[in-house]
């Protein structure tokens, strides 16, 4: 497990995970824009702060629910 600090990254991919979208493809256009990443790499970077204390800490909420979700896909399979 990671136990370094999050990144000024790290914190944008959880900011821009809070949010809500209205309407399709918006968030895809929101993390091409405002991080400069393709949506795969972003997902990427956002299965890593999963497992990360420091994501935990800094947005308990956030990463409890999408522990859940990743787990209930996982469970699916």
């Amino acid at each position: 497990m990671d136990e370094s600090p999050l990144s000024e990254r790290d914190r944008a991919v959880l900011a821009l995970e809070a949010r809500y979208w209205r309407t399709p493809g918006a968030k895809e256009q929101a993390i091409r824009e405002q991080l400069g990443l393709s949506p795969t790499r972003y997902y990427q970077l956002l299965g890593g702060l999963l497992d990360r204390p420091a994501a935990l800490a800094h947005s308990p909420v956030l990463i409890n629910r999408l522990r859940r979700l990743r787990e209930s896909r996982r469970n699916r399979r």
